[in-house]
């Protein structure tokens, strides 16, 4: 039974059928009573495990291949028809050859299996920023995974209409062949195809390959803009709100200050923290001249390990129902889940994410360091009421923000919005010992963007400067760097809760409250204005936080910048002709102000 009269869907799942081969077609239709046909027979496969229904009502768990456990950068191409196009941060093969590629695999791989089609809506389905999707697939892991992180069913199909407008996506586990995996986007085509990957990061078509890369693309053709940012709104005593977009590299923060809890100084007196998206915005141009953000996802997808009641409570809330849980350790006692850093320890009876009982003298992870948690945004106790608001909502700010022993300041603020592009466009983290045992490796991650730029990065650097010339009145763009350094390594700034000190300064800033002094890299707050009441923080032994330490840490670190310049150097050589002369001048400016 088919849902739509929609020529070119009808094609494109007939064409899907003739090349895999399924023992039968189940169109998605989005109803609870499908959807739980579907999780009972991937329970009677093994596909997902219930658990304890009174500890965790409506959860599952899932467990992935072992070597199916994370996304691909080196197996994921964007393939765009001419190789220029496709740009020095992304791997390019030719879209002929990856039909081929990808057909080969797939021909006949669903024999014995059932094809699964998803009509899906990212944002919500009213909005003008929504984007239709079908994925077919034959994974119940994805059309249940899919039923959480987007909107499903018929009524996309109707909003849809006849229209050619939709994202074609393939997904296929095939073989499970890492040798054999692809993820290809063609972003000329409105096409994805996924195979030998059962992988939420490289399945779940809807998220970063749609949301991301295809539609970076479309927005650079439609004028709007596809953004790995969270969106959260500030809500001050009086009850006026304001909002904020954030773009940060991974082991930046990026969910815990999605979710943030402002400080109890803060609380006490009225301020809230609402969440309206963790990891990806949609930007459109209102009729105002402002900048507004949807979040197109109706779903986290969060890394487990180190979530606990205290790093952030709200992103631990929102797995207490309806969520599945990805290569976790399993609680064979209780049918519950933990994972590194949930408790201080253990409980007893666990099965490891290989589903092997633990073994207390292993040294390995007993959850997987990437293992992942697909929870309901409606879960999160933080979720603004207006998260699903059509219209989006107005960004007063864009936040951009790296992981930096010393060169970058607690927070900063770009000259203008050209500047900011810069800002953006410099973004870097450095590498941590626990990511590859090189200390201090500088990795440039513009917009924290770099593996899901859908095109080329300096044609999305063009589109950037070019949508601040259509608006009236955009978003101050911000930098900060929670991660600054003393000589011993000790963090300097508290971070978690108490970044909405920062938060608070920014907006003061927006809303022309405060000043700020002009320094090499942009305007600097000045100590005295960003708020330190019952802050308190040792940074180390006997070593307090006070008005000093963060004199210390608002302070343009000169030989640090200089040392950086020929970095970004290195990085826009890479770009070539096509980085946005406006990127040169500030590069320059830069240089200039720091002779």
């Amino acid at each position: 039974m088919t849902l739509t009269t929609n020529q070119a869907v009808l094609k494109f799942v007939q064409d899907a059928t003739d090349l895999t081969c399924p023992d039968q077609v189940v169109w998605i239709d989005g109803s609870e009573a499908q959807l739980e046909t579907l999780r009972k027979e991937a329970m009677s496969t093994g596909e997902l495990i219930k658990l304890n229904e009174e500890k965790l009502p409506g959860c599952y768990y899932h467990r992935s291949a072992l070597n199916d456990v994370a996304r691909v950068e080196g197996r994921t191409f964007i393939c765009t028809r001419k190789q220029e196009d496709c740009g020095p941060t992304n791997n390019w093969m030719a879209p002929q050859e990856a039909y081929q590629v990808a057909s080969d695999v797939l021909r006949g791989s669903m024999k014995g299996r059932t094809m699964y089609v998803i009509p899906f809506c990212m944002g919500p389905v009213a909005s003008r920023f929504a984007k239709v999707g079908i994925e077919i697939t034959d994974s119940i892991y994805v059309v249940v995974s899919m039923a959480i992180m987007t909107r499903v069913g018929k009524t996309v199909l109707d909003k849809l209409g006849d229209s050619n407008d939709f994202v074609r996506g393939l997904h296929g586990k095939c073989q499970l062949d890492e040798e054999k995996r692809y993820i290809l986007q063609f972003p000329e085509d409105n096409a994805i195809w996924s195979v030998n990957s059962g992988y939420g990061g490289n399945v779940l078509l809807g998220k970063k390959c749609f949301a991301l890369r295809i539609a970076s693309f479309q927005g650079k053709n439609e004028g709007w803009m596809a953004e790995h940012m969270l969106i959260l709104g500030i809500e001050y005593p009086d009850g006026q709100k304001k909002y904020v977009a954030a773009a940060f590299p991974s082991a930046c923060g990026k969910t815990n200050l999605a979710m943030m809890l402002p400080p109890e100084y803060y609380s006490k007196k009225g301020y809230k923290v609402w969440t309206l998206g963790d990891d990806i915005a949609w930007l459109r141009i209102g009729a105002d001249g402002r900048l507004y953000a949807v979040n197109p996802e109706a779903g986290f997808f969060g890394v487990a390990p180190g979530t606990n009641a205290k790093s952030n409570p709200n992103a631990l809330a929102c797995t207490h129902e309806g969520t599945i849980f990805t290569n976790v350790a399993l609680n064979s006692k209780d049918k519950t889940v933990w994972w590194e850093g949930l408790t201080k320890t253990p409980p007893e009876g666990l099965l490891n994410w290989k589903g092997e009982p633990h073994d207390d003298s292993s040294k390995e992870k007993i959850a997987h360091p990437n293992s992942r948690f697909t929870a309901p945004a409606k879960n999160c106790p933080c979720i603004a009421d207006n998260w699903e608001d059509p219209d989006g909502v107005p960004l007063s700010a864009i936040i951009f923000g790296g992981r930096r022993a010393k060169c970058a300041p607690l927070v900063y603020q770009s000259r203008d919005w050209d500047h900011g592009v810069f800002v953006g466009s410099i973004m870097a983290s450095e590498t941590t010992a626990a990511a590859t045992g090189a200390v201090g490796v500088v990795r440039r991650d513009p917009m924290a963007m770099r593996p899901f730029i859908g095109y080329h990065v300096g044609d999305y650097f063009q589109h950037w400067i070019d949508m601040g010339k259509k608006m009236s009145n955009p978003p101050k763009v911000f930098h900060v760097n929670w991660f600054r350094t003393d000589e011993e390594g000790h963090f300097m700034w508290p971070g978690f809760g108490d970044n909405f000190r920062v938060l608070e300064w920014i907006i003061k800033r927006c809303e022309g409250q405060v000043e700020a002094a002009e320094t090499a890299i942009g305007y600097v707050p000045k100590a005295e204005d960003i708020c330190l009441d019952a802050l308190d923080y040792e940074i180390s032994e006997g070593r307090k936080f006070n008005v000093d330490t963060l004199r210390e840490i608002l302070t343009v670190d000169k030989d640090a910048w200089n040392a950086d310049i020929s970095s970004i150097e290195d990085f826009y050589a890479t770009i070539g002709s096509r980085l946005p002369k406006e990127l040169r001048s500030s590069l320059d400016k830069l240089e200039a102000n720091l002779k």
